[in-house]
């Protein structure tokens, strides 16, 4: 076997480290021009804005699967604002599940608005409505453009709320809202269901204290003013700018309505006393038929029983023929006396033994 000569064996081996050192060398250029293509766009479009992002930031949030761009964004968004956002906060509130364009868009408008908003309070208030249909900007959008909710709420499928005065008179009232947001107490207040609920409880307080629907008619207003002195909007999310009485109509005579069924009930119980009293009535007239008959048992019981003490008498001398005789004679006699007595009329006892 040929043994290659110690120097062409030096010369093979600085070529492989020539060889691997450009391999490695291309494969670096290679990372380092993908890198730049993927991210020199957007890192090139914060450097014009004024809003740099590091190139360490830019492939950390690559490999956290963090959407750089729009984070980037968000950043030139907010700085060119005046409003000095770090991609490092707005990444963590991406990661803690937050909306980062949200959050910067309700910063800004509430800083252009003169709201005081922190970016921290922000982002509390737009974890906290996170899957609820609400967001931070409605909320910043609602506290600069008040909105107003109808009370009862249509979608409920009532459109007014009948209260009754103290006439017994019913009336229809709806009302609508006017509110902004409290953002100092959006997270953990109550919603707009209990400013309907309470605005509806205001306003049935309100007619129930007026003497007669018709000073609710001439001044609906007065509903409006004592709803407002409850001060409906406690620990609520929003802060009531006004309410205002959309429509008011006479609805029923309820006092009239409640008297009638009253009366009907009045009498259905008094029908049913009398009945009662009827069949009290007829079961003692039946009690008192039966005690006759009982009565006439014993009379015809009795009377059994006298030609039984007649003959004991015939047998112990006690009796003679002629009592006897005597006794026939005016037993006779009034039977005559009675069966003359039938004859005069129907209402003459019949007499007969």
């Amino acid at each position: 076997m040929n043994s290659i000569p110690l120097p062409q064996l030096l010369a093979n081996t600085s070529n492989f480290v020539i060889l691997g050192a450009l391999i490695l060398g291309s494969l670096g250029a290679l990372i380092l021009v993908l890198v730049l293509l993927k991210f020199f766009a957007v890192w090139f479009r914060a450097r014009l804005a004024n809003a740099p992002v590091t190139w360490g930031s830019l492939i950390g949030m690559f490999f956290r699967k963090v959407p750089y761009s729009m984070i980037t964004d968000s950043r030139i968004s907010a700085v060119k604002a005046g409003l000095p956002f770090t991609a490092d906060q707005l990444e963590a509130h991406f990661l803690a599940g937050g909306d980062v364009l949200d959050v910067v868009l309700a910063c800004i408008a509430a800083d252009k608005a003169g709201i005081d908003l922190s970016y921290d309070r922000a982002c509390a208030i737009d974890l906290a409505t996170k899957d609820t249909g609400k967001t931070v900007l409605e909320a910043v959008r609602t506290s600069i453009n008040p909105m107003v909710i109808d009370c009862p709420n249509p979608s409920s499928g009532v459109t007014k709320i009948t209260a009754v005065a103290k006439d017994g008179i019913g009336v229809n009232v709806r009302a609508r809202v006017t509110v902004r947001t409290n953002l100092d107490r959006f997270v953990g207040g109550a919603t707009e269901e209990t400013i309907v609920a309470r605005v509806g409880e205001g306003i049935v307080t309100s007619v129930g204290s007026a003497t007669s629907y018709k000073a609710v008619l001439e001044n609906p207003d007065n509903i409006s003013k004592l709803v407002l002195g409850k001060g409906v909007d406690a620990s609520t999310a929003f802060e009531i700018l006004s309410i205002d009485i959309a429509d008011v109509d006479v609805a029923d005579n309820v006092g009239a309505r409640l008297q009638t069924e009253q009366a009907e009930a009045d009498k259905q119980v008094a029908q049913a006393k009398a009945e009662m009293r009827r069949a009290a009535a007829v079961a003692s007239e039946q009690e008192m038929a039966a005690r006759t008959q009982e009565m006439r048992a014993k009379v015809v019981e009795a009377e059994a029983q006298v030609p039984l003490a007649i003959s004991e008498a015939f047998r112990s001398g006690h009796l003679g023929i002629m009592d006897y005789v005597r006794y026939q004679n005016v037993r006779a006699d009034t039977q005559m006396r009675e069966s003359i007595a039938d004859d005069d009329g129907p209402g003459g006892n019949d007499g007969k033994i």
